[in-house]
């Protein structure tokens, strides 16, 4: 029990290291800490107030939308109060039979709340309403309904968009959790796969992909992050992809590919991160979304191929099994580019063979140990 707490305590720790090892989560997250920022660019989040509040967590924003709500009903409150305390309202004063408040049954500071939440609202219970008797009480009550109403706006705008992001359509277009490296057409390929989860289609797609990875160059300068292109295609391009099933796109591994120079042996040895984008517009609202996902050097099997995952039935129905979605088949294929492509002279020829003077075949007739 105790060897099974540990190795499930030290599998959550590895994965822990590995999500702070990337620069973007398998979900697509950016993960990057932004040190240092300047005064005057921190205000400039101020300034997009807008994206700021669609950008902010759910518990920080309902936080916010509650104080914005409640110092606004309380702030017209005190006013209320005031106008009714300046004009003799309130029940201390002890006014006549015949005396006409400013609001009708404002007589302290929680009646004066309720009244502000009334007019914000636009409640009306019909108990507490305003008279001609206060001009200045007219002017409030005409600005409470103004700032209410940006108010109710803005914020019923943010929950709507919000609630309409892109990045939630996002969420129903999955990777796979791996890359395998195979043959294909008679190409070294890395092979991805993705699918959409949903019926309603994405059109106008555009699948790329850019390697991370620390380099030096020859002035001696160290890039951290330095970005190269990783072009991903399917059978049908790499543009305008019907996008009603799942597909396996892949990267052609050439000469002028960063994998050219790596193996089956030394991949795992390799330090990059491969981001992996897929562009593209909602059908159903035609909104642009972009769904990310990464992989590092273990996440990447060389020499298998991803499981068959449609078929069609005897009836002419077509489906899709998600169970082989991360199921990959190993197959043979050669230990590096350069054995694919038979440079250097180091490439598979199953024909052919080099002599070895040394070696003396033996013309003894091998013996079955093994009875029939």
């Amino acid at each position: 029990m105790f060897q099974n707490l540990r190795k499930h305590f030290a599998d959550h720790l590895a994965e822990r290291r590995t999500r702070r090892s990337r620069l973007v989560s398998k979900d697509g997250q950016c993960n990057i800490k932004l040190g240092h920022v300047e005064e005057k660019n921190r205000m400039a989040f101020l300034s997009d107030i807008w994206t700021t509040f669609l950008d902010m967590r759910w518990r920080y924003k309902m936080t916010i939308f509650n104080v914005v709500f409640l110092g606004s009903w309380f702030i017209f409150a005190v006013f209320y109060y005031v106008i009714a305390y300046v004009h003799g309202d309130l029940l201390e004063f002890d006014p006549p039979q015949n005396h006409t408040p400013c609001v009708f049954n404002v007589f302290g500071l929680t009646s004066a709340f309720l009244f502000s939440i009334e007019t914000q609202m636009t409640t009306g219970y019909g108990y507490r309403c305003i008279t001609p008797e206060c001009g200045i009480a007219v002017i409030v009550v005409v600005v409470q309904t103004i700032v209410g109403t940006f108010i109710n706006a803005f914020i019923g705008g943010i929950m709507v968009a919000k609630f309409a992001r892109p990045i939630k359509r996002t969420k129903t277009i999955t990777f796979s959790k791996t890359a395998v490296i195979g043959n294909h057409e008679g190409k070294l390929c890395l092979f991805i796969r993705v699918a959409n989860l949903r019926k309603s289609l994405l059109i106008k797609n555009y699948i790329y992909g850019k390697l991370l990875k620390t380099t030096v160059t020859p002035e001696g300068e160290t890039i951290v992050l330095d970005q190269v292109d990783i072009d991903f295609v399917v059978d049908a391009g790499k543009e305008n992809m019907f996008f009603i099933c799942p597909l396996t796109i892949f990267h052609i591994i050439d000469s002028s590919s960063p994998f050219f120079d790596m193996s089956m042996d030394t991949l795992a040895q390799q330090e990059f991160e491969l981001v992996v984008f897929l562009d593209g517009t909602m059908e159903s609202t035609s909104t642009c979304c972009q769904v990310r996902t990464s992989y590092l050097p273990k996440e990447i099997q060389w020499g298998y191929r991803f499981a068959p995952i449609a078929s069609r039935s005897k009836q002419g129905k077509y489906s899709v099994d998600f169970s082989n979605f991360n199921k990959t088949v190993a197959v043979p294929t050669p230990h590096c580019a350069f054995c694919f492509l038979d440079e250097k002279g180091h490439g598979e020829e199953p024909k052919k063979g080099y002599d070895n003077a040394a070696f003396q075949h033996s013309t003894e007739t091998p013996t079955d140990d093994i009875e029939m």
